[in-house]
């Protein structure tokens, strides 16, 4: 039997030498044709994948079903050792991951290899969520195919709620960092980081009076620095196509008195407000229908206390705790989330 074992890049060292402890017979191949966090393992024993499951170390291991050149028609021919393991009434999807040159690309053997493998078992193809996923690991000049429960790869489900669904609609109004100018750019970096991974509708940062330009000036390119990061992130993971939040810069009491119309609801993060848990059902039924939900992210100091009169709730999102300010949106939206994903799977039962 033959399993490809991956690895955080660097462990696959220390993985294989307790392979070695566990698997005394095995056959040891680490960091094949240079790749790392890869280990290739050959064994007689039975029980191999389950022991090597109980590896911290390795993260996942792969059970080899063929071995053939890194050549695509030979990577297509495997589909008649796929095709017993796919039921008809089952789906499935080609998945290729590809480390070095080749005459093809990873789309290439997708195509070819999920076409035969339809034409032999009459099983439909399922990008999203399949039952069944062929697994064609390409390392240098040898191919590895392999058949996984679909589960094992899927990462959107539909027993998931899109967390987009409230954030596409949540406009957060962020009070600027001051003080020395390195300081403001990193608080920047790390807001703008932060807003772009939670995709929401806006970014407006907020001062709330006369302050220094040249630090609000490096307090915005941080912001984008920050944001252009995350967003290449999010191109290069995500399978939908990831817009770059827009980001504004407008005075905090003027926001205030615009946003204060038209089914817009207002929430203030400040410790003087009750907890989310004592509020949670009636704020997750009033961002339910509100058409956006703005929230108000103090620096250094609260929110003036002033405009709490303004808002629709002032809540409290950990009791007899202050949050530092580059942790004030993850806080803020994954606590609205956590109340609002209630509240939305509960309406979904009812209709």
């Amino acid at each position: 039997m033959k399993f490809l074992v991956k690895t955080q890049k660097g462990m696959e060292g220390v993985a294989a030498n307790y392979i070695r402890e566990a698997l005394p017979d095995a056959e040891i191949w680490i960091s094949p044709m240079g790749y790392y966090g890869l280990v290739i393992v050959e064994t007689e024993d039975e029980n191999a994948g389950e022991v090597m499951l109980g590896i911290p170390e390795i993260e996942r291991v792969i059970p080899v079903l063929a071995e053939v050149p890194a050549e695509l028609e030979r990577i297509v021919e495997t589909a008649e050792k796929v095709a017993p393991l796919i039921g008809e009434n089952e789906t499935f999807a080609v998945k290729t991951k590809r480390r070095g040159k080749h005459g093809f690309s990873s789309i290439d053997v997708n195509r070819e290899l999920g076409a035969k493998v339809r034409e032999l078992t009459g099983a439909d193809v399922n990008l999203s969520w399949p039952d069944k996923v062929v697994r064609v690991e390409i390392i240098g000049d040898r191919a590895y195919v392999s058949v996984l429960p679909g589960e094992e790869f899927r990462k959107f489900t539909p027993d998931k709620k899109d967390a987009r669904e409230l954030f596409r609609k949540v406009t957060v109004v962020q009070m600027p960092y001051w003080g020395g100018l390195k300081v403001c750019r990193s608080f920047g970096e790390k807001i703008g980081r932060a807003a772009q991974a939670f995709e929401v509708k806006e970014l407006i940062i907020a001062p709330k009076g006369k302050m220094d330009a040249l630090e609000l000036a490096e307090f915005i390119k941080g912001v984008r620095v920050g944001q252009e990061s995350r967003h290449r992130i999010q191109r290069e993971s995500y399978p939908w196509k990831v817009e770059k939040v827009p980001v504004s810069v407008w005075d905090l009491y003027q926001v205030v008195r615009d946003k204060r119309r038209d089914k817009r609801l207002l929430i203030i993060t400040d410790p003087k407000g009750p907890t989310v848990a004592q509020v949670g059902e009636k704020l997750a039924r009033d961002m339910f229908h509100a058409k956006e939900v703005v929230v108000f992210i103090g620096s250094r100091e609260g929110i003036p206390r002033g405009l709490f009169r303004f808002a629709d709730y002032v809540i409290d999102l950990a009791p007899y705790m202050t949050f530092a300010t580059e942790h004030g949106i993850p806080a803020a939206l994954v606590s609205l989330w956590e109340v609002y994903e209630e509240y939305a799977r509960e309406r979904e039962g009812k209709t």
